[in-house]
Order: structure tokens, then C-alpha cells, then sequence
């Protein structure tokens, strides 16, 4: 038998976990037996250590990613940029580009994790964008700004949410 109509309208959520974004943060380091799912921005103060390590990135031949302060580098905290940057975030054009399909169809505001590792990955894109010619070229800057959108989508979600600044505190 169906029940009769109710009049109530059933609306199941469909939202993806941080996992399905950035599947590589539920992995086990090597080095360790922990998960390799660190976050930065805990408080205000690590929103402008995470700006401070940006402003002094340094991405070698084998692409991985390091802060070339020395004072900054040996910081508690660098270790979890390190492995954020080099364990978790997408590197290949193909990993970004299926990255961009998930955050597309993300329901409502990202995760502040994720959009951390939004922000990396697209510093990561334009990096590559920039050291790239010719087609390689377009490509690496088409994932920059295909990241772009979905964060400005994210930051400019509407207000009867919680608000974007709300993420980082």
C-alpha cells in the first residue's frame, strides 16, 4: 500500500564528505601511522601564518612544495602545510580537473578544510600556469580558474547562511 499524501515534502541532502573532495587527507602518511588530515586555520592568527608561508613558497624541480624561510619552515605548523601540500592536494591536471567536476556540484559552503585546500591547489595552478607554455599553458590556467569560480561562488554564498568569514575563526 502507499500512504496517502501527506502534504510534507521529503528533501534528502545530497553532501559529499571532506573525503570525497580531497581523498588523498584520509590516507596514512607513510612516515607515520596518523591520517593525513591536517587543517590550518584553526584561528585568525593561522589564517595570517598560512598568507605568511604563500608569500614565501618555493616549488623545486620535482615539484614539491616547501617555505623557504628557515624561521617560518621550522614552525609546528609548517609541517602541516607540508603535508597538506605535498600529500593532499591534487598535483596532476587530471586529479584538478576531477577536483573541479566535485566542487561544482558541492551543495552549500565548503568545509573550511576544503577550502584551504581549494586555495592551495589553485596557488598550485598558477604556479604551474606560470612555468608552462602553449597549450600545457591554457590548460594549467583554465583549472586556476575554474578553482576560482567555485571559491568565489563559495565566499559569495547566500547570506541566510553562515557567512564565509565565519570559516576561518
Amino acid at each position: 500500500m502507499v500512504p496517502a499524501d501527506t502534504g510534507v515534502q521529503v528533501v534528502k541532502e545530497n553532501i559529499l564528505p571532506s573525503s570525497m573532495l580531497f581523498p588523498s587527507a584520509q590516507r596514512v602518511k607513510r612516515s607515520s601511522a596518523t591520517l593525513l588530515n591536517p587543517v590550518l586555520q584553526k584561528s585568525q592568527e593561522d589564517v595570517d601564518l598560512l598568507f605568511e608561508f604563500l608569500t614565501e613558497l618555493e616549488i623545486n624541480k620535482n615539484l614539491k612544495i616547501s617555505v623557504k624561510d628557515q624561521e617560518l619552515a621550522s614552525m609546528r605548523v609548517a609541517e602541516a602545510f607540508d603535508t597538506l601540500c605535498n600529500d593532499v592536494i591534487p598535483k596532476s591536471i587530471t586529479d584538478i580537473r576531477r577536483l573541479n567536476a566535485r566542487l561544482s556540484g558541492y551543495p552549500g559552503m565548503l568545509k573550511k578544510e576544503d577550502f584551504e585546500r581549494t586555495i592551495l591547489t589553485m596557488v598550485y595552478a598558477a604556479y604551474r600556469a606560470a612555468q608552462s607554455q602553449g597549450h600545457q599553458k591554457d590548460t594549467w590556467a583554465e583549472s586556476f580558474i575554474s578553482l576560482y569560480k567555485v571559491l568565489k561562488h563559495d565566499l559569495m554564498f547566500p547570506s541566510s547562511q553562515t557567512p564565509s568569514s565565519q570559516r576561518t575563526l
